[in-house]
């Protein structure tokens, strides 16, 4: 593999957050264009996320937020009060971690001493289906 495909796998997959295998199928359906290969990424992206919703008392909020972070399969987290109003939402990527999330932390602990119930509310991507012919499906 050459040095200039590598350094646009590497751009792909730092904007999507997908593997290289991933990055290196989108590029070539692309033909060689890392934009159309990130829209392509992205538009399959929007149609294999799953949304799920629950609720958590004010005082376990941020281990739950930690908790769903470490799990890795989280895209984005949204925290809503008892009316529905967002509060704040964290995007989580894949190279976004550790020093970024940490002010989302502080964030929801002012959050957790201020309310008694709120909302989770958790996007994750569907995991990638192998086809017989070992190409991935997104």
């Amino acid at each position: 593999m050459d040095r200039e495909r590598l350094e646009k796998l590497d751009m792909i997959r730092e904007r999507t957050g997908v593997s290289y295998g991933e990055a290196d199928a989108a590029l070539t359906r692309a033909n060689g264009d890392v934009v159309k290969a990130i829209i392509d990424l992205e538009e399959k992206a929007k149609q294999s996320k799953v949304k799920e919703e629950f609720w958590v008392k004010g005082n376990e909020l941020v281990d739950k937020v930690k908790e769903l972070i470490k799990k890795g399969n989280v895209t984005r987290i949204i925290v809503k009060n008892e009316e529905g109003v967002t509060l704040v939402e964290i995007p989580v990527t894949l190279g976004v971690l550790g020093t970024m999330i940490a002010p989302y932390v502080a964030i929801l602990g002012g959050l957790a001493a201020l309310v008694t119930r709120c909302k989770i509310v958790i996007e994750k991507r569907e995991p990638v289906e192998k086809h017989k012919d070992g190409e991935n499906e997104m």
